[in-house]
């Protein structure tokens, strides 16, 4: 169920339950009285919740199977729902369906399996960004150690006055490090700000828009600022091997060649 469900009033119509999908494109709300086409006529119901469902992408409407026989007089079924008990033996129950006439011919899923099959066709839509993510780490690495690069022979004389006025190789190191690490953390930060902006677009435009259902949105948190480390972590190794050339030049010779 998504947001509240409307409590039954005595002097209310018959319940029904919409899908998202309904709500999309007729702008139902809960607690509406709608008209129900049923049986060639229109039938007033009242709106007491809505339901997500990652069965079916068109819409659906529920209600209930005596109210819908009292409607319709259609006593036939061709989707059903079982709720099992505590402790119910799965593979137990799915044999006895089976077992029942005409069983072979139903086909049987759990929730949780309809709910996998359907975010796996939204996880195989998106695919690409995996490969996409490996490559902009790759690039951004590669644009920072020749970014540094570039900086570090600029600022050789500079090193060698700083090493002829006491500073140690290993100050030094620490000084490209930390500037590597700095720029490295402010992309990382500017990349999670990104990274969630267009993951609300995702979530709550596009996956309405292309599947019309919708979905909770869950920040991995732990991955996100591990990824981030791991960065700013290489970004560190890629500043200090980047300097190291610079580093190599004696403070005497800096000297000289700064007069």
């Amino acid at each position: 169920m998504v947001g509240k469900s409307h409590a039954p009033r005595p002097d209310d119509p018959l319940s029904v339950w919409v899908s998202e999908a309904v709500v999309d494109v007729y702008r139902i709300r809960t607690g509406q009285v709608i008209d129900l086409p049923l049986a060639g006529r229109n039938h007033r119901v009242i709106v007491a919740g809505i339901f997500r469902d990652y069965a079916r992408q068109h819409g659906a409407v529920l209600i209930d199977r005596a109210d819908y026989i009292a409607l319709t007089g259609d006593r036939r079924v061709n989707d059903g729902a079982l709720w099992l008990a505590p402790g119910a033996d799965r593979a137990a129950a799915v044999a006895a369906l089976r077992a029942l006439p005409a069983g072979a011919d139903l086909d049987i899923a759990d929730p949780g399996e309809i709910r996998r099959l359907s975010l796996s066709f939204f996880d195989r839509t998106f695919a690409v960004t995996y490969a996409m993510e490996a490559v902009a780490v790759l690039v951004g690495l590669f644009g920072l150690s020749s970014s540094l690069g570039a900086v570090v022979l600029a600022r050789r004389r500079e090193f060698g006055m700083l090493r002829h006025l006491g500073l140690t190789r290993r100050q030094i190191a620490a000084m490209l490090a930390a500037e590597g690490g700095l720029l490295a953390a402010l992309g990382a930060l500017a990349g999670l700000v990104t990274g969630a902006a267009i993951s609300l677009v995702l979530v709550f435009v596009i996956n309405r828009q292309s599947f019309n259902w919708g979905m909770e949105m869950h920040f991995p948190m732990l991955l996100l600022f591990s990824l981030a480390i791991v960065l700013v972590v290489l970004s560190v190794l890629t500043a200090i091997l980047s300097g190291r050339e610079a580093m190599s030049m004696g403070p005497v010779r800096a000297v000289r060649e700064d007069w």
